[in-house]
């Protein structure tokens, strides 16, 4: 039953996605840092940065996009440092630096379990 799947500690109390459907953006989230990032660096405490294949920009910007609409302290921004590469940059306020740390520990976990590292 989906109701009774826990969220993970990144999920704010003020996250105004309905609760039934927590548990299928995490999955979304879990495939595409899974699928898509290559590698990752914590450039400071309120910056997450994802590096993604260029064919992965547009997921990446319409989940960012869905997680902007319903989590707004998140900061989504994209850049391409290399022929064939973005950056995903993920930001948040300093009060809220440990829902940062957690989806860094969901990026880690999603990318081990299908062989990758950072």
């Amino acid at each position: 039953m989906v109701a009774d799947i826990p969220s993970p500690s990144w999920v704010p109390a003020s996250c105004t996605l309905p609760s039934a459907e927590v548990p299928l953006r995490l999955a979304e989230f879990d495939q595409f840092f899974a699928a898509s990032v290559l590698r990752w660096a914590r450039p400071e405490p309120t910056v997450l940065e994802l590096v993604l294949p260029q064919t992965a920009e547009a997921a990446g910007r319409d989940l960012a996009g869905r997680e902007s609409d319903c989590c707004s302290f998140f900061g989504f921004s994209f850049e391409q440092p290399a022929a064939e590469r973005v950056l995903m940059r993920i930001s948040v306020p300093v009060e809220r630096v440990e829902i940062l740390d957690a989806v860094e520990e969901q990026v880690r976990a999603a990318h081990s379990a299908y062989g990758g590292g950072s």
